[in-house]
């Protein structure tokens, strides 16, 4: 009877420290937030931009060292951080200045009246969710209002908490995954963009002047009918070539794309109605000639203003 009793005993204890061992623990909580003090050096053909930015991290964990576990995926480069270590009661508080360049999917579709969004994800290196949950402080967390960003201004700013998954155990075999908690700092940007339209189409709209400026002379007078919109044309691809070197290749069809295309094919119509207007002339229809050229100047200049301001109206909504 009494062996009976101790083998229940120790079956008891044993099923007890194996329910203890395999029961999952709570992960320490760190609270976390942002303080973004600039973002610059926005470079679209580069797809990447610098933003610096105070980190802070409340917790009570002593094994979490920020300094040398911090990781931020989306980040092309981070200069080592100026990091102040202090006390918040019983929890450390690591206080961190950074500085990252980031990498950027810029979308340039309605480029210069685009709108772009910005997200820094931070991530601990070496505890995953299970051990590690980022709990974000929302409250403290804000951006620089005056010094932020020049020229952009900041929409939609915010801080949170997401879990990134990774599909690899790390050379771990018994794990096929892994996921550690991040923390996302998310903004987007939008500009006042006329001034910028301005500057890089002029040179465009320019070019298309000039070449409707043929339509002036007498259909008979060759050089000038033929010679403003060659010019003109030439103009307008070399403003076309300027401006693609400030933008990231991308196989979508841009509204910069648009407005050039728009007006190369203008130019082709200005020459277009000028061969028939000097055509018509050689036949010795004289008045048909110029009745062509006042028609077709109108059908051109008004396609192309209309066609401006409805591709324009559509990048702005």
């Amino acid at each position: 009877m009494k062996n009976a009793f101790l083998i229940i005993l120790f079956c008891s204890v044993s099923l007890a420290l194996k329910a203890q061992d395999e029961a999952p623990t709570n992960p320490d909580t760190v609270k976390v937030g942002a303080y973004v003090i600039s973002v610059h050096d926005i470079n679209f053909h580069d797809k990447e931009y610098t933003i610096r930015f105070w980190l802070w991290f409340v917790y009570d964990n002593p094994d979490f060292d920020f300094s040398k576990q911090l990781d931020i995926p989306n980040a092309k480069s981070i200069e080592p951080p100026e990091i102040i270590m202090d006390s918040l009661g019983d929890k450390a508080w690591a206080i961190m200045k950074m500085k990252c360049t980031m990498k950027e999917s810029w979308d340039v579709q309605d480029f210069p009246f685009d709108t772009q969004h910005l997200k820094v994800q931070i991530e601990n290196t070496l505890f995953d969710n299970k051990l590690l949950v980022f709990t974000p402080d929302t409250k403290g967390s804000q951006y620089d209002k005056a010094e932020a960003i020049d020229g952009w201004e900041i929409k939609n700013f915010t801080v949170k908490n997401d879990n990134n998954d990774y599909e690899t155990g790390f050379g771990d075999q018994s794990t096929d995954s892994q996921v550690f908690s991040a923390f996302k700092i998310e903004m987007d940007i939008d500009r006042d963009a006329l001034g910028l339209f301005m500057k890089i189409f002029i040179g465009m709209y320019i070019a298309f002047l000039i070449s409707i400026i043929s339509f002036t002379p007498h259909p008979s007078e060759l050089e000038p009918r033929f010679g403003l919109p060659v010019g003109g044309l030439f103009a307008a691809v070399g403003n076309k070539y300027i401006i693609d070197s400030l933008l990231p290749e991308s196989s979508d069809f841009t509204l910069v794309d648009t407005l050039h295309s728009l007006t190369f094919v203008s130019i082709l119509m200005t020459l277009i109605v000028s061969a028939i207007s000097l055509k018509l002339y050689d036949n010795q229809k004289e008045q048909m000639a110029l009745h062509v050229n006042r028609t077709g100047s109108k059908i051109v200049v008004s396609l192309y203003v209309v066609a401006n301001i409805i591709f324009i109206t559509l990048a702005l909504t």
